[in-house]
């Protein structure tokens, strides 16, 4: 078993080292930034919407997917750029593939944002 604090204390480096990785995501990716603030506004919105509060949950739930697989992306991109700057078709490919797990929780979230307003 790897050594490491554990039970309580474990909870709290560990809700320190996420609130890391959430300023450096801000710092460090316009992306991430412009997404949370469209998640603001967006879930700000759900509450002048004449929809049921599941889908309301359902509403901001797809904005949090969002943001969960930017910060994914950007996970990965920070360990390719760390690995080296040149070229590399295996680097290439897991940024493509991050950059497209990207795309498709925006497309599921804007289909299922049109499903429920039209």
């Amino acid at each position: 078993m790897k050594p490491g604090k554990t039970g309580i204390a474990r909870i709290f480096y560990a809700t320190g080292y996420s609130i890391k990785g959430l300023q450096a995501a801000w710092i460090n990716e316009a992306a991430f930034r412009q997404e949370v603030v469209l998640a603001i506004l967006l879930t700000v919105t759900t509450f002048f919407l004449s929809v049921t509060e599941l889908e309301r949950v359902v509403l901001v739930g797809c904005l949090v997917l969002v943001l969960l697989t930017e910060l994914l992306n950007s996970a990965i991109e920070a360990v390719v750029d760390r690995i080296g700057e040149e070229w590399n078709e295996l680097s290439g490919r897991a940024k493509d593939i991050g950059s497209a797990a990207v795309f498709v929780a925006l497309s599921f979230s804007a289909l299922t944002w049109a499903i429920i307003l039209l």
